[in-house]
This record gives C-alpha cells, sequence and structure tokens, in this order.
C-alpha cells in the first residue's frame, strides 16, 4: 500500500481517506500514481487535500504474489511466451492446479486495509475509487459494510449484471495461478479503442510498461530482454451483479456512487451468451436501487482512460464528487463529458 497524505496541516481533525483500487491485469501506482506528467490521479487528490491510499490486493505489484513466481504456474496455453526459458523452466502443467485467489480473500484483504486506515487515521468511513475489475471487490464491499464506506466512484466497472451469486464449490478451484501479458498485447486492445485524434500520448505505451514492470521484479526479467512479462493473477468471482447492486438499497443510498466510464470502452461493455463475461456499465446504474446514484460518460475515452488526454477532466471530476456527493449540482442523472471538461444532461 502506498499513501500520498495531502491532509493540510492542522486540519487532521477534517481528513477525507481515499482508497484506489486497481483492476485485474495493472498494479495500482502503474494505474493511479503514474509519474509522468500530470497522469498521477492519486497526486491530484492529495494536492486537493485528500488523504489517498493506493493497495495491491495479493498477486499484484508489491503486494505478495505466492505461487507465481514459478513459472511452471503460468497458463499452459501461454508458456510458449517464456523465451528464452527462465532458469530450470520446462513447459508443462502448473505445479499449483488451481487460481490463486478469489472474491471472499480480496474483499477480506480490502476489509484490513479500511479497518487499518480507520483506526490509524481516526476517520468513520473510507471514500473508495474503483477501477474495472475492481468492482468486483468494492461493489459488495460496501453493499455488506456500508458503515465504513462514505462513497464509491467506480471508473469503467466490470459489471455481470446476471453473473453468479454464490461460491463455487470447492475452493480453491481448479486451474493455474496466472496469466502473462506481452508489451504488444498488452496495448493491442487499448489500440482498438483510441478512435479520436489526439486521444493517447504515443509516449504512454513505454511510460505505462514501464511502471508496470517496476511494480514486477520477477516478470520484469521473463520473456524477451529489457521487456518483461506482467505477470496476472487468476481469480475466481462471484457475487457481483444485479441483485447485489439493488441489496437493501445500500448503493445509492448510504453510499452515494457515481459511475465514469469513456465512450469507446469495449471492455466494461461487451455482448457475450455467457452471462458471467457479458458486461454492461448501464445495467449497473439501473440496478442500483438507490435514488443517489450518477454516470457519466467520457468522450473520446477507452477503458484505459487513465492514461489518455481525458485523465485530468477525470481527476476533476473525482475531486468534485468527493467534496460535493454531485455532478452538475445533481445527485441523481446520466450525464456526458466533452473533452474540456464540460457536463452536460445525457439525451
Amino acid at each position: 500500500m502506498r499513501e500520498r497524505d495531502g491532509t493540510p496541516p492542522g486540519h487532521l481533525d477534517e481528513r477525507t481517506a481515499v482508497l484506489m483500487l486497481h483492476g485485474r491485469s495493472v498494479p495500482v501506482l502503474a494505474g493511479f500514481d503514474l509519474e509522468y506528467k500530470s497522469y498521477s490521479w492519486a497526486n491530484a487528490l492529495a494536492k486537493a487535500g485528500y488523504d489517498v491510499f493506493m493497495m495491491d490486493l495479493q498477486g499484484s505489484g508489491l503486494s505478495p504474489r505466492p505461487k507465481m513466481d514459478d513459472p511452471r504456474n503460468v497458463n499452459p496455453a501461454q508458456q510458449q511466451l517464456l523465451k528464452p526459458r527462465p532458469p530450470g523452466f520446462t513447459p508443462g502443467p502448473p505445479n499449483y492446479p488451481f487460481q490463486l485467489t478469489n472474491s471472499n480473500s480480496d474483499r477480506d484483504e480490502l476489509n484490513t486495509v479500511v479497518e487499518w486506515i480507520i483506526r490509524e487515521r481516526k476517520v468513520k468511513k473510507v471514500a473508495f475509487i474503483g477501477w474495472s475489475a475492481a468492482a468486483f471487490t468494492m461493489g459488495p464491499y460496501a453493499v455488506k459494510n456500508p458503515g465504513k464506506v462514505s462513497s464509491l466512484f467506480l471508473l469503467a466497472p466490470i459489471f455481470p449484471p446476471d453473473g453468479t451469486s454464490n461460491a463455487p464449490d470447492p475452493l480453491p478451484q481448479a486451474g493455474f495461478p496466472m496469466f502473462v501479458s506481452t508489451k504488444s498485447g498488452t496495448w493491442k486492445g487499448w489500440g482498438n479503442e483510441a478512435l479520436c485524434a489526439g486521444q493517447r500520448e504515443p509516449a504512454m505505451e513505454h511510460e505505462v510498461w514501464n511502471a508496470i514492470m517496476q511494480s514486477d521484479p520477477v516478470g520484469s526479467r521473463w520473456g524477451t530482454q529489457g521487456e518483461g512479462l506482467n505477470r496476472i493473477r487468476n481469480f475466481v468471482r462471484w457475487g457481483w451483479n444485479k441483485t447485489t447492486a439493488a441489496q437493501a438499497s445500500v448503493l445509492g443510498g448510504s453510499v452515494p456512487v457515481l459511475i465514469a466510464y469513456g465512450e469507446h470502452d469495449k471492455q466494461a461493455n461487451t455482448s457475450s451468451e455467457d452471462p458471467e463475461f457479458n458486461f454492461s456499465v448501464p445495467a449497473l446504474y439501473n440496478a442500483i436501487a438507490g435514488d443517489h446514484k450518477l454516470m457519466v460518460k467520457l468522450d473520446c475515452a477507452g477503458h484505459s482512460v487513465v492514461w489518455e488526454m481525458q485523465h485530468q477532466n477525470l481527476h476533476n471530476l473525482s475531486k468534485h464528487w468527493l467534496e460535493h456527493l454531485k455532478v452538475d449540482g445533481k445527485t441523481q442523472g446520466i450525464f456526458d463529458m466533452d473533452t474540456n471538461g464540460a457536463i452536460s444532461s445525457a439525451p
């Protein structure tokens, strides 16, 4: 966990704690604290006076990665990417034939951090900011623990409205602990979402990959020399769907919710016959039963808006939300944001 404490001296009793959580494949520091130009979202919030915490779940970034240092535990279908081979590595079935973590373990880890922040920083609640698959952890946690969560800001949330509610049996689930991705493969998907002129700086491909590799001292030595591979934990998920989002009207009730996503996002909005992979951001907005809910679609932005031209407008949106819990003076509604940061009600 990293902290950027922007609480002004003399205002410790007014501290507002913010916890940021990463998605599936990008470590938290590369996603939220990229030290390049103005791209650090965490730094922008700290400069606005917030005490900002960023956490990596087990299996991601600089947190422990059990079973992931063994290259045999890479998805067997991807082991050909391990060239040149790490010392002693021979392709074959995983030595640990299970998925690494699950929804219960992720939420337990989140709870440990939340309780530490509340205790050590003497705050009553913590404001959540989550990107992409962080919704699987932060959404259900907020539903079950509204007394610990002051608000929920979800960027490009992954939400399967008809996903399963129940844990699989048995646990751990059979499989393998991790996937890997290459530099070129990582950016291929992002390139498919860069549909506007100037949507991203060409340098970002290298800046972001270098930051990912700095959070992965082992993966950075695998694969192509000088480039490395991104190790991505394999986890079992459940309990985040339209039933969860509506439960007891907590979301949009005692926990106000703001959802933001890019108009070209093809990862958070999909069309699949498998309900576990049929994702929809608008479906999440519709499923939230409380009235204090807002959704903002960002023009000329994709799933990786944190590294795109709209990033500063995103920062400003989150700062306004944390201070006012409103968008355009309203506590409910659907809006569009243009590339100048201007907000208007969606047609």
